[in-house]
């Protein structure tokens, strides 16, 4: 051992002194403190001196600035649908109807706008998705059921015969599909099958002696069910059903895989069923009670070789099979690229449920007071910290998503007028993340802002049951969540490998090429300790927070997918790591959802909106990293100290951003008459009084 460790070091004044004064410092807070328990009313109270600092520096909002800046070029479009059932007020659904007077009420919607407000969106489906969607919005916004029953005779059954037909399909078909006369469903689910479109059972026997496809139902698994429009009013159906040719080999016949079939269901003239369909009604639902959801069977259904949907893949007079697409999986992709505009919707349209829902909580919650202190007036709700707690980080979700599914629909327009094949890409990975994500994100917010209204929030006229009801679906159509958030991991380790292949990477997975190796760094001991505002605040941070915790995610998926795959094949590894894809896929999309949020704060051109923008920006992502900080503290990203002030200022934040929350609402610009729930309108005082009214009083 080394004598000189036993002996006592040399004293150093100055160190002694620096020590005493650190004592006495640390001593002195805790007396500070410790008054400031016993008198919490003292006016040296530090926190009531922020809350009094953040109360004078509110921002002053124009609240028409921030709506032209959200609602964009489309504004105009969405009011011309709001003006035209403001105008008619028979045609707004009410509180109290049946599902078969729903349904019929829904078809007189659509007819009624189509044909006498003289709005047809289907020309938009491909030359101006934007446009489409904006009004597909407003009418979800009205009634989801109006909204889904547009969105399955336009994108659906139409977009079906644009994307997958050709030019003699277009030409046979748009103007009845434009005007409804001719209206369609979208025929692919079935019975023993809905994800798996690949496993679809439903054939299409090609007749050489005839020219014509067999449709054929081959057992009850193969019933197509769920399908839109099929119940009542449908007259064409999309039947998606596996292509069949005859072979002179022993087989007999050859599986070209899943196409698409154009198949009469109802004569045009009587609207009687048609030989060998059978049709039943799906009945009533959780929701949606206005869209006729219907099943299908096929027997031995006869089709003309023109209704195939040939874009892909074409059958000729002798039975040759042609196709620019060498393989089934190829076909099989490409066709399924071009139905993207289902998911793109959904995501979309759920924004603006969650706006409604978001507009109604906030503003009753402004309204309704209860409690305070001793001998004073009572407060609003929203000025308790739990309150703000529940609705203020929700607020902020919704820009964050508002101009997320905004970018994916540009995107998608791009794609449309494009067609390259890195877009297309980018668009099919981002389309499946966005739509799982902030469908899953508004089901779980309706009963949010349901229970933050309380008893009042479980009357029917508030909307938040039918809201609730009517969007529950939306995690399950155009692609279950846990199953498209799958594919978001599939294409995050495609990436993966590429980066360490030297490949190209899509646009939306730039980063993991630009900074893979910073983030799977060990964090800096410095900064993981940085907490003050300026940082904390700091778009930079807070992107490079997110990128970072996807980008380890990312890196221990592809170890542990490798190590499991050794001794359970790629399939049962998957299956063993699939919980932690799912959380890789969801920090991705948080961290895309960031980053374009930022670049539209950016982007804002009025001063006071963007001051606004980015306040509620530093929330979403302030919430978000408080969510989840469990995970940055076990690799050390985050220091404790840093994490007790990322928690204090997104408290902080979400009192700065609830002194502006009626402007924010205000921001959306949707109408009282299409809010319709008594107490979200915007003017407070009618509130009560048109509520009593409705139940009589």
């Amino acid at each position: 051992m080394d004598p000189s460790r036993l002996q006592p070091h040399a004293s150093n004044p100055t160190a002694d002194n620096e020590q005493d004064n650190n004592n006495h410092r640390i001593t002195s807070r805790r007396i500070q403190r410790l008054t400031l328990h016993l008198n919490p009313t003292s006016s040296s109270n530090p926190q009531l001196q922020l809350l009094t600092c953040a109360a004078r520096g509110k921002l002053n909002v124009s609240t028409p600035h921030l709506s032209m800046y959200m609602r964009g070029k489309y504004r105009d479009e969405q009011q011309k649908v709001y003006d035209f059932f403001k105008s008619r007020p028979e045609l707004q659904t009410p509180v109290e109807i049946s599902k078969d007077e729903h349904r019929e009420l829904c078809m007189r919607q659509l007819l009624s706008m189509v044909r006498e407000g003289g709005i047809r969106p289907f020309k938009y489906v491909v030359q101006e998705p934007g446009r489409y969607f904006a009004i597909a919005e407003a009418a979800g916004i009205l009634d989801v059921s109006f909204g889904v029953k547009l969105g399955v005779q336009y994108s659906l059954w139409g977009g079906s015969v644009l994307n997958l037909g050709t030019k003699k399909h277009k030409d046979k078909y748009f103007n009845g599909i434009d005007s409804v006369e001719y209206p369609g469903c979208f025929a692919m689910t079935e019975l023993h099958h809905g994800s798996n479109v690949q496993g679809l059972e439903t054939v299409a026997t090609f007749d050489l002696l005839t020219d014509e496809f067999i449709i054929d139902t081959p057992h009850d698994g193969a019933i197509k069910w769920w399908i839109g429009n099929a119940a009542v009013h449908g007259k064409f159906a999309t039947v998606f059903a596996k292509l069949m040719l005859p072979t002179h080999d022993t087989k007999g016949v050859s599986d070209m895989g899943v196409h698409a079939f154009i198949v009469p269901i109802r004569d045009m003239t009587t609207h009687e069923t048609l030989p060998g369909v059978e049709i039943q009604d799906c009945g009533h639902k959780v929701g949606l009670n206005g869209v006729d959801n219907g099943a299908l069977r096929f027997r031995s259904v006869r089709i003309p070789r023109n209704n195939l949907l040939n874009r892909f893949g074409d059958v000729s007079r002798d039975g040759k099979y042609t196709s620019s697409l060498p393989t089934i999986s190829k076909r099989f992709a490409a066709t399924l690229g071009e139905l993207v505009g289902g998911r793109v919707g959904l995501a979309y349209s759920s924004v603006g449920i969650l706006k409604i829902a978001v507009t109604i909580a906030i503003r009753y919650a402004l309204l309704r007071q209860q409690f305070g202190p001793p001998k004073q007036a009572e407060i609003s709700i929203l000025d308790y910290q739990s309150h703000q707690h529940k609705l203020m980080p929700m607020l902020a979700s919704t820009y964050a998503f508002h101009f997320a599914t905004t970018n994916l629909v540009a995107k998608y327009s791009e794609m449309k007028k494009t067609h390259d094949e890195e877009l297309v890409a980018d668009v099919h990975a981002l389309s499946a993340g966005l739509k799982a994500y902030v469908t899953t994100y508004t089901a779980k917010s309706l009963s949010t802002c349901r229970e933050a209204c309380g008893g009042h929030g479980y009357a029917a006229v508030n909307r938040f049951g039918s809201l609730r009801n009517d969007h529950d679906i939306f995690q399950t159509f155009e692609g279950d969540n846990t199953v498209l958030l799958q594919q978001v991991a599939a294409d995050l380790l495609k990436q993966y490998q590429k980066k360490f292949q030297g490949g190209t990477l899509a646009v939306t997975w730039n980063y993991l090429r630009e900074s893979m190796s910073t983030y799977m760094s060990q964090p800096n001991p410095v900064t993981s300790r940085w907490e003050g505002e300026d940082h904390l605040r700091d778009s930079t941070f807070q992107l490079d927070a997110f990128r970072y915790r996807t980008s380890r995610l990312l890196h221990s998926a592809a170890m542990r997918l490798q190590k499991h795959t050794k001794t359970l094949g790629s399939f049962g590894a998957w299956n063993r790591c699939l919980n932690h894809l799912l959380t890789l896929a969801e920090s991705h999309i948080e961290s895309v959802i960031l980053e374009t949020f930022i670049k539209a704060v950016k982007r804002c051109p009025d001063p006071s909106s963007r001051a606004a923008l980015k306040l509620v920006c530093d929330l979403y992502a302030m919430d978000r990293i408080w969510n989840d900080i469990g995970t940055y503290r076990n690799v050390d990203y985050v220091a404790p100290n840093k994490a007790k002030a990322i928690h204090k200022l997104t408290e902080y934040l979400s009192f700065q951003v609830r002194n502006v929350a009626r402007e924010l609402v205000d921001a959306f610009d949707i109408p009282d008459f299409v809010i319709r729930a008594p107490i979200g309108k915007q003017t407070p005082v009618e509130v009560y009084t048109e509520y009593r009214q409705q139940i009589g009083f």
